[in-house]
């Protein structure tokens, strides 16, 4: 069955994407050949799968940096990809990519993070070594291949190749089987690699606004930040004796739309300058091809290095990775020992669910063949849950109240 466009979402590409932009019509298709819809191209319904996802849902109530319950205001994993996905079309847009693709690959670039953001990862990757270790990129490939349960015909979600590879690309991992065979198609695409660019700036940068509205560090301690005091003068000179609440969110809003000019800006002078002229050519290139400019990329690392001292090694942010790492790990152990305590959906993945007492894991769907270690599953159950979710097992198996 074809997988082709609409003949005219063809015809409108052909006019408005740049020549190194990917088209829909040279997609490498899906696992499971699908009819072409009659109106929506193949990349805009990847977008709406993932939108409808679980995993997207579930983004939520997972950490970005702090924990989700902290307060209302401050960013969950969900509100910053929704921020990527917006800056990172505005690039697309000017760059004449695919906007459909790179709105795409941003919804889905955080969908396979664990609770409580990277300390989850680290809990996981030291419970999961034995079985090579846990990924969110890797899992998140996981996710939308198989573990999403949207359809009967087929498992996950049936994205096409190129959103797919935009997981392995990130990931660490190359020498993963799962990430291998993607990376065999040469390098990733210019939405992927601005996907992965705007994510850098757009936590650098919110990252910063909620440490600032949390009270974490105040305007002051940002004096010997270049890039904080560049852009501050840049507001000071257009709002002269801005101070306190105002300051900061005008200095926020500027700091991010400098670094995205600069980097539409870049991005075109290295397109042009390494002679890029199709997607082929984006592949094959040795050189970084998205970025910001010498300058600004200084600057930025400067506040990354702020941040890494002075935000995620603050006091209140080290209890609560700390605590999340503990919960998992428990979880994770306490899963293993009893695998009757998982859900069936989950326990019928492992490959000796029948062993288990009680009544038989019900067969797996049509197309989902059971893992063999009972570690991965349970990692992979871990790693769906929202850190409330977490938090209410950890209550329910090791602090049951007098009513379970």
């Amino acid at each position: 069955m074809s997988t082709a466009p609409p003949p005219d979402w063809l015809e409108h590409e052909a006019s408005w994407l740049a020549p190194y932009a990917m088209p829909s019509r040279a997609s490498r298709g899906r696992r499971y050949p699908e009819p072409p819809h009659p109106y929506r191209s193949p990349f805009q319904r990847d977008r709406e799968r993932i939108v409808h996802s679980s995993a997207f849902r579930r983004m939520t109530g997972k950490t970005q940096v702090l924990v989700a319950s902290v307060n209302d205001h401050h960013r969950t994993r969900l509100t910053h990809t929704l921020e990527v996905t917006q800056v990172a079309r505005t690039v697309a847009r000017r760059l004449r990519l695919n906007e459909d693709l790179t709105e795409a690959i941003a919804l889905a670039h955080d969908i396979g993070h664990p609770p409580y953001g990277h300390a989850g990862e680290e809990a996981l990757d030291g419970c999961l070594a034995a079985v090579g270790g846990f990924d969110h990129n890797l899992y998140g490939l996981r996710r939308v291949d198989e573990l999403e349960e949207r359809y009967p015909e087929h498992p996950g979600l049936n994205l096409t190749f190129e959103v797919r590879e935009a997981f392995a690309h990130h990931s660490k991992r190359a020498d993963a089987p799962e990430a291998a065979a993607f990376r065999a198609a040469g390098g990733p695409l210019l939405e992927a690699l601005v996907v992965d660019v705007v994510d850098g700036i757009a936590y650098t940068t919110h990252d910063l606004d909620d440490a600032l509205g949390l009270g974490f560090i105040a305007l002051d301690d940002l004096r010997d930040v270049a890039l904080w005091r560049a852009v501050t003068d840049r507001v000071h000179a257009g709002h002269p004796g801005l101070s306190g609440h105002a300051l900061r969110t005008a200095v926020v809003r500027e700091l991010l739309a400098w670094q995205v000019s600069d980097l539409i800006a870049e991005t075109g002078r290295r397109l042009a300058g390494h002679g890029v002229r199709s997607v082929a050519d984006v592949r094959a290139a040795l050189a970084p091809l998205v970025g910001l400019s010498p300058d600004l990329a200084a600057m930025h690392a400067g506040l990354q290095q702020f941040l890494r001292e002075r935000v995620y090694r603050h006091h209140r942010v080290l209890r609560m990775t700390a605590n999340g790492k503990r919960v998992l790990r428990a979880l994770f152990e306490e899963y293993v020992r009893s695998p009757e305590l998982l859900p069936d959906r989950h326990l019928r993945r492992w490959a000796g669910a029948d062993a288990v007492a009680g009544p038989p894991a019900a067969p797996p769907l049509p197309g989902r063949v059971r893992v063999e270690s009972l570690e991965r599953v349970v990692g992979d159950y871990l790693a769906g849950m929202t850190d409330r979710f977490a938090q209410q097992e950890f209550r329910r198996l090791f602090h049951p109240s007098i009513d379970l």
